[in-house]
């Protein structure tokens, strides 16, 4: 009933800037946590960064200083800005939302992941 719609991933070259979006749209009462997993093929999942409903932030230290998350409450957006990319930042980027509906618990919903490629 809920879905999340990411948006904004590509190539770029090393240096460059992405901006990712993630629209949740459906049957929503609100929605607590927000943010992004990525997975390349050689690595493991990796928590990016984290995002409460009051704004809080929780960065990765592999992105601490050079990636933003945020988010639009109005919007039920989670975004995240990506400057000085690296080579090794490439990977399918998978949002999340921690969403609840009257009447019932919080259920995390997830997005179906942008690929991001950073090569020259």
């Amino acid at each position: 009933q809920v879905q999340l719609v990411e948006s904004g991933g590509g190539l770029v070259q090393p240096g460059g800037s992405l901006r990712l979006s993630c629209a949740a749209s459906g049957s929503i009462a609100g929605i607590n946590d927000m943010g992004w997993y990525r997975q390349a093929p050689g690595k493991e999942r990796e928590l990016v960064a984290t995002i409460t409903s009051a704004g809080s932030t929780n960065p990765a230290d592999s992105v601490k200083g050079r990636f933003t998350i945020s988010r639009d409450n109005a919007k039920n957006t989670v975004y995240l800005q990506m400057n000085s990319l690296k080579p090794e930042d490439t990977a399918v980027y998978v949002c999340f939302a921690g969403v609840y509906h009257y009447g019932t618990s919080s259920r995390t919903y997830w997005g179906q992941g942008t690929q991001v490629t950073v090569s020259s």
